[in-house]
């Protein structure tokens, strides 16, 4: 049985064309309906970025295109089952589309569009703000305060190693500075990765002093590194990030491992304490074997960056949430990142006490 049962077109016109024919009624004109604001029974004629796409088949052979469709507010599964082939040219993982169709909520299978008609946005029929998130400080802010943040890291050896990242023009910077932070979950979006570790390495700063024993200089520059990884682990195509054959293969923490240990091998005169340091940041950071780390965190530095990096990313979670609820909700649905739902009082008064 298929999930969503197919739905016959309105004006009887083939689906996935561009145009409707001279003798038929004109095209329905676009109008962006955000994910956040579909509702059982909605009708769409709006762009969308696909973020993802799969060919399958039912179980009598035909072929059928699932997608997830999304804009700055959330994703929504989608489905269709007529005029596979020219919706597959159409819809290329990254590319803004304008889909046609309905939306429904069923009993069993759940949330679903179901897409009649397919094609390429143009330019004019929809705003990149819409579809795409983005950090909530400007670019060339985040890149100054990252700057200085550097600046503060005394040791010779450490400075030289983040000089080999993060200098102006080096091949790690010119990549990293535009990568997402994550697939899903916190900052999936372009500079993400930028604006997660800065945030991180400046709770590492602050943080650092407040605890006797610690090595600021290798905390905070294993805060700055602790990522570096996702550069290999993650691609960008259009608006949607996927993992890479090598992020699926080895894994985010031994990329990045491999990248920090390669370039310590190139200062001169780099002190077997310091690379064994944040080396181990960059290995234990996840702080748990389950939850892909080798090894747990076994020192101060470890520890602390482990800690503000997982903070960093459940705080992001909530600014992703929040994006996604409708105009004076106050709660959430359960959230994988959260363990629960999330609750946001300053979006309105009346939101205690109702249900998640």
């Amino acid at each position: 049985m298929d999930p969503v049962p197919a739905q016959p077109q309105l004006d009887g016109s083939p689906a996935f064309v561009e145009d409707a024919p001279a003798s038929g009624p004109p095209p329905a004109p676009v109008v962006k309906v955000f994910v956040r604001d579909l509702a059982d029974g909605s009708q769409v004629v709006s762009p969308f970025v696909v973020r993802d796409v799969a060919r399958k088949r039912k179980r009598n052979g035909d072929p059928f295109l699932k997608l997830q469709l999304g804009d700055v507010t959330g994703a929504v599964e989608a489905v269709v089952w007529d005029g596979v082939d020219a919706a597959a040219q159409a819809a290329a993982q990254g590319a803004v589309v304008v889909a046609v169709g309905g939306y429904s909520v069923d009993a069993k299978y759940g949330a679903c569009l179901t897409v009649r008609s397919l094609r390429p946005a143009r330019q004019e029929e929809y705003e990149a703000a819409d579809l795409h998130d983005g950090p909530s400080v400007a670019y060339e802010q985040m890149v100054a305060d990252l700057r200085e943040l550097i600046a503060t890291v005394q040791d010779e050896h450490l400075s030289a190693l983040l000089e080999r990242f993060f200098a102006d023009g080096s091949p790690v910077w010119e990549r990293w500075r535009d990568a997402p932070a994550a697939k899903h979950y916190h900052q999936a979006y372009r500079h993400g990765l930028l604006e997660h570790t800065l945030s991180v390495a400046s709770g590492v700063s602050a943080m650092a002093a407040t605890f006797p024993g610690l090595d600021r200089d290798v905390a905070v520059t294993g805060a700055l590194l602790h990522d570096i990884g996702k550069i290999e682990a993650y691609a960008t195509i259009g608006g949607a990030i996927d993992l890479t054959d090598a992020g699926r293969l080895q894994g985010e923490i031994s990329l990045g491992y491999y990248l920090v240990r390669r370039q310590i091998e190139e200062v001169v005169g780099f002190p077997p304490r310091l690379a064994e340091a944040v080396l181990h940041i960059i290995l234990s950071h996840h702080g748990q074997l389950e939850h892909g780390s080798p090894v747990v965190p076994c020192t101060r530095e470890a520890t602390l960056v482990h800690m503000i990096d997982n903070l960093g990313g459940r705080l992001g979670s909530f600014d992703r949430i929040e994006k996604g609820l409708a105009e004076g909700e106050t709660w959430s649905r359960f959230d994988r990142a959260l363990s629960g739902p999330a609750y946001f009082s300053a979006r309105g008064v009346s939101g205690l006490g109702e249900a998640a």
